[in-house]
C-alpha cells in the first residue's frame, strides 16, 4: 500500500489513522449531543408531574364536553351510547394517546422537529400544527362569546330573561306568557328579527333554532340580535362588532399573559384552569337536581336505546367524539409530553387523562340534562324539544333555564365562568402546540434568549387576533360555524391514520416498542401491538371511508351555505392534509428522487432492436456508445454490462 506522500502505508497505520478518525467522530456526536442537551435545558420541564397530568386534562376536556358530549349521547341512544363510546376509547382514544405520549417524550421535541424520525413524512408535523392553528382561531371567539356573556351576566335582570327590549320583537314570548300559534306571523317577525332584508332560508334557520313555532325565547333574541346581530348569511358580512371584537381581544391578552413564559408560566395556571370547573359542575348538579323535572330529563340522557346501536352512524360519531374529547392527533399531546423527564412513567398518564376526561363527558351530561328536564316542565314540552348542542344550548337553551331560577345572576356568573375556564384551558394547550413547533423549528433564531421568545409569542398572538376578527363581523357566526364543522373531521382522522401508518409501519413497530423500553423499562404489551399496527388504523380509515359516503352539503340551521362557501369548507379541511403528500413530494425530489424517476422513466440501455446486426451503425449500437464514452474518459455504469474491444 501507499500513501498519497510516496511512503508506504502498513496495516497498523491504517488501524491508527481509522481510530484517530473514530475518535474525532464521537467527538463530533458528543458536541452535538450536548447541544441537543442545551436546547432541551431551554426549552424547559414540567415544574412536576401533577402540572403535565392537569395540563393535559385542561387540554382535553373543554367545551365540547359540556355542548356536545351530552346532546350527541341522548341523540344516539341515551345510556346505549356509552358502550359505543368507550369502545372507540379502547380501540382507538387510548391507543393514540398513550403513542403520542410517547412519541413526544422520547425525543423532547415539538410536533414539526420530531419527524427527523421519517423526515419524508414531516408534513405531518405541519399538517398537526396547522389543524391546531384553525382551531385555536375560533375557539377563542368561542370564548369571547363566554367572556361577553360573562359581563353581561352582572346585572340584577339578566337582559335575555325578558322581552321589551330594544333587541326584541314583538312575538318575544317569555316562559310562561303563553303560546302563540300564529305561524305566519311569527315567521314574518322572525324575519325581521335579523335584517329588514333577511332571506327566507334565514327566517327558516331561526325558526328551528327555536325548536319549536309557538314562541321565540328572549333568550334567542338576546343571542342571534344583539350579541352577534346576525345577517341574513354568510356573504352580507353587516361589518364588525365591536363589542365581540374587543372580547376576543382580551381573550388573546388572555392567552399571551399566561403563555409569556411558555410551560414555565402554564404549569402554574392549570392548578386552578384545570380544578376550578369540576367545583362549579358540582355546584351547577346539586343545583339541578333540586329542580322540579331535573329527573325526567337525565331520564331522557340515560334511557338505553339499545335499536340504535344496530346504526353505523352511532359508532362514526363515537370515534369522531373520541378525537375531540382527547384532542388527539392535533399536536398538543406531543408537545405537553415532550416536556416531561425521559423516564416519566407516560402509560400510567395515558390512563388517567383519558379516564378523567371521559368522566367529565358524562359528568357534565348530567348537569345540562337536569337543567333542561326543569327547562321542559315549566314550558310544557318533551325534553327532546329544548335538546340541542353547540352555541344553541350554552347561549340559549341554558341561559334560559337560568334566567327562571332564583338567584339566575349568581348562577349565570357561575356558568359563563366555567365555560371561560374550560375554554381557556384548552386554548392554553392548543396555542402552546403552536408556538413551540415554530420555536423548535427555528431554534437557532428564535431560542436565542428569553426577550425574543417573549416577542415572538406577543407577535404570534397579535396575528392571531387579526386572523380572528371575519368570526367577530355580524355574519362571522357562519364563519365560525364553517370552520368548526369542516377542521374537526377528515382533518384528525387523517392525521391520526398517517401518524399509525409512519410510527407503527414505516419506522417500525419492533423499533418504536424499543424506543419506549428505553423510557418505561419494557416494552408495549401485546394490546397496544395490535391496536397500534392493525385495530386503529383500520377504524379511522372505516371512519373516513364511511363519512365520504355520507357527504352532503352543509347546512346551519336551516340555512344552506352558497356554493363559494361550501368550496371554502373544504379548503379548510383538506389544506392540513393536502401538507402531508406536498412535503413527501417536495422532500423526495429534493433528496434526488426526481432524478430517479427520470432514469426510472428512460429506456434501459439494451432497449432497441433484438439482434445485434440491426443496431449497427445506429444510435442503438451499445459497442459504439460504449467506446466512445471510455474514449472520452468518462464512465457510464449502463453500458458496463456489454464488452468492447
Amino acid at each position: 500500500m501507499q500513501a498519497e506522500n510516496g511512503k508506504p502505508t502498513t496495516v497498523s497505520s491504517v488501524s491508527k489513522e481509522l481510530e484517530a478518525a473514530a475518535d474525532a467522530d464521537m467527538g463530533r456526536l458528543d458536541s452535538q449531543a450536548d447541544l441537543m442537551a442545551s436546547e432541551l435545558n431551554e426549552r424547559g420541564n414540567w415544574g412536576g408531574q401533577i402540572e403535565f397530568i392537569l395540563t393535559c386534562v385542561g387540554y382535553a376536556v373543554g367545551l365540547g364536553n359540556v355542548w356536545r358530549f351530552p346532546y350527541l349521547c341522548y341523540r344516539n341512544g341515551g345510556g346505549a351510547f356509552i358502550l359505543p363510546y368507550c369502545i372507540s376509547l379502547a380501540f382507538v382514544g387510548l391507543p393514540l394517546f398513550f403513542m403520542e405520549l410517547c412519541f413526544g417524550q422520547f425525543a423532547s421535541l415539538g410536533p414539526i422537529t420530531i419527524w427527523k424520525i421519517s423526515p419524508l413524512f414531516k408534513g405531518l408535523g405541519y399538517a398537526m400544527v396547522m389543524v391546531s392553528l384553525i382551531m385555536g382561531l375560533y375557539y377563542n371567539v368561542i370564548i369571547a362569546y363566554c367572556i361577553y356573556y360573562f359581563f353581561a351576566s352582572m346585572t340584577a335582570n339578566l337582559p335575555w330573561s325578558s322581552c321589551g327590549n330594544p333587541w326584541n320583537t314583538k312575538d318575544c314570548l317569555e316562559v310562561g306568557q303563553g303560546v302563540s300559534t300564529n305561524t305566519t306571523n311569527m315567521t314574518t317577525t322572525v324575519s325581521s328579527a335579523v335584517t329588514t332584508t333577511a332571506s327566507s332560508s334565514m327566517t327558516t334557520m331561526l325558526m328551528n333554532a327555536t325548536n319549536t313555532s309557538s314562541r321565540i325565547s328572549p333568550s334567542e333574541e338576546y343571542f342571534y340580535r344583539k350579541v352577534l346581530e346576525m345577517t341574513d348569511g354568510i356573504d352580507n358580512s353587516g361589518g364588525l362588532k365591536w363589542d365581540l371584537s374587543l372580547c376576543l381581544l382580551l381573550a388573546w391578552l388572555i392567552v399571551f399573559l399566561v403563555l409569556i413564559k411558555g410551560i414555565q408560566s402554564l404549569g402554574k395556571v392549570v392548578y386552578f384552569t384545570a380544578i376550578f370547573p369540576y367545583i362549579i359542575l358540582t355546584i351547577l348538579l346539586v343545583n339541578g337536581a333540586l329542580l322540579p323535572g331535573s329527573a325526567e330529563g337525565i331520564r331522557y340522557y340515560m334511557s338505553p336505546n339499545i335499536t340504535r346501536l344496530a346504526d353505523i352512524e352511532v359508532w362514526s360519531d363515537a370515534v369522531v367524539q373520541i378525537f375531540y374529547s382527547l384532542s388527539a392527533c392535533s399536536g398538543g399531546l406531543v408537545v405537553m409530553a415532550s416536556y416531561n423527564k425521559f423516564n416519566n412513567n407516560c402509560f400510567r398518564d395515558a390512563l388517567i387523562v383519558p379516564l378523567i376526561n371521559c368522566g367529565t363527558s358524562i359528568y357534565a351530561g348530567f348537569v345540562i340534562f337536569s337543567v333542561l328536564g326543569y327547562m321542559a316542565h315549566i314550558s310544557g314540552k318533551e325534553v327532546a324539544d329544548v335538546a340541542s348542542q353547540g352555541p344553541g344550548l350554552a347561549f340559549i337553551v341554558y341561559p334560559e333555564a337560568i334566567s327562571t331560577m332564583p338567584l339566575p345572576t349568581l348562577w349565570a356568573i357561575l356558568f359563563f365562568f366555567m365555560m371561560m375556564l374550560l375554554g381557556f384551558s384548552s386554548q392554553f394547550s392548543i396555542v402552546e402546540c403552536v408556538l413551540s413547533s415554530i420555536m423548535d423549528d427555528y431554534a437557532h433564531i428564535l431560542r436565542v434568549n428569553k426577550k425574543r421568545e417573549i416577542l415572538m409569542r406577543g407577535v404570534a398572538c397579535g396575528l392571531f387576533f387579526l386572523l380572528g376578527l371575519p368570526m367577530c363581523t355580524k355574519s362571522g357566526h357562519f364563519l365560525f360555524d364553517l370552520v368548526d364543522t369542516y377542521i374537526g373531521g377528515f382533518p384528525l382522522l387523517f392525521v391520526g391514520l398517517f401518524e399509525c401508518i409512519v410510527l407503527q409501519w414505516v419506522y417500525g413497530w419492533d423499533r418504536f416498542s424499543e424506543d419506549v423500553k428505553m423510557m418505561l423499562g419494557k416494552k408495549p404489551n401485546i394490546y397496544f401491538r395490535i391496536m397500534w399496527v392493525y385495530v386503529s388504523p383500520f377504524l379511522m380509515f372505516a371512519v373516513i371511508a364511511f363519512k365520504f359516503v355520507l357527504l352532503k352539503p352543509h347546512v346551519y340551521q336551516g340555512y344552506i351555505y352558497p356554493v363559494w362557501a361550501q368550496a371554502m369548507g373544504w379548503m379548510i379541511a383538506f389544506t392540513p392534509i393536502a401538507l402531508i403528500p406536498g412535503w413527501f413530494l417536495g422532500r423526495f425530489c429534493y433528496d434526488g428522487g426526481f432524478q430517479a424517476l427520470k432514469s426510472s422513466a428512460s429506456p434501459q440501455a439494451d432497449w432497441g432492436p433484438a439482434n445485434a446486426e440491426d443496431r449497427e451503425g445506429s444510435k442503438y449500437d451499445t459497442k459504439s456508445k460504449a467506446k466512445a464514452l471510455y474514449g472520452n474518459g468518462s464512465s457510464n455504469p449502463a453500458f458496463d454490462q456489454y464488452s468492447y474491444e
